[in-house]
């Protein structure tokens, strides 16, 4: 048995960006552990949808929950920083905030949990957070900084594939995705979202656990709607655009030449 640790920044990032690859390590009896930064308290919702007395960060908590249960997660911890928001936010400016904290002490709490569960691959983000995000930025930081300190050699950064994200887009309509004509121009998003295909070097295929993402997702109600687009794409447009999951492989030459993450395989 291999374990796996995936480092995210806020509840419901982990079931989007590794949820496929979580729940096949879990599938194939493997040791997975779910890490997130923050409970997401900054996170946007609509009114009616926390109890009476319910805060954000605590439904999410709940969310998060359910949907590594969902996932087939053995472990879940939250290293409890305050979600950080957006750039130029009051919530960003807060000393206690993730983006905010020195990243060796940070990375240094996360090492503590990789030193217990001495992983066979460790899931970070890409140096751009994968869209800008500056929570997302610093689950990079510090995970790759935690990484060293607990000397895990296997770090894979989760990813978007842009060339795949523009050849989806192309196909939207055949695809059946609504409001294809609202849907993002990669050439307005440039260099903040994914990277391109050539500097990627791992594809994994999940098209056998995409009911258990899409549930997994839909566990995050307060900030995935059941109406909202990822929830109400036709299965072949969701299959299209989850089926696999993108990584970089920290240290190891560009190229899509691994289709897993695991040395043990998945």
């Amino acid at each position: 048995m291999a374990t796996l640790v995936s480092f995210h920044a806020h509840p419901d990032d982990e079931a989007i960006a590794c949820g496929g690859t979580m729940a096949k390590a879990a599938a194939a009896g493997h040791r997975v552990v779910l890490v997130t930064a923050t409970s997401g308290e900054c996170g946007e919702v609509a009114d009616g949808v926390l109890d009476p007395g319910e805060t954000l960060g605590e439904r999410r908590q709940k969310e998060l929950a359910e949907a590594a249960e969902i996932l087939g997660v053995a472990r879940v911890e939250i290293l409890g920083y305050r979600d950080s928001g957006m750039i130029g936010t009051p919530e960003n400016e807060d000393a206690g905030c993730f983006w905010q904290t020195p990243v060796d002490e940070a990375a240094a709490r996360l090492a503590r949990i990789l030193a217990e569960e001495r992983p066979d691959a460790l899931t970070v983000y890409d140096e751009h957070g994968n869209y800008g995000h500056p929570d997302h930025i610093q689950v990079h930081r510090v995970g790759v900084r935690a990484a060293e300190m607990a000397r895990v050699e296997r770090v894979y950064e989760a990813t978007l594939n842009r060339d795949e994200f523009r050849r989806l887009m192309a196909r939207a309509t055949e695809l059946g995705l609504p409001d294809a004509a609202d849907l993002p121009d990669m050439e307005d998003v440039g260099d903040q979202m994914g990277l391109p295909e050539e500097l990627l070097t791992t594809a994994v295929d999940v098209s056998s656990q995409l009911e258990v993402k899409r549930r997994a997702m839909a566990a995050h109600a307060s900030q995935i709607d059941e109406n909202s687009f990822f929830l109400t794409m036709p299965p072949v447009a969701f299959a299209a655009a989850f089926g696999t999951e993108w990584y970089r492989r920290r240290g190891a030459p560009p190229g899509l030449r691994e289709r897993e993450i695991l040395p043990n395989g998945l």
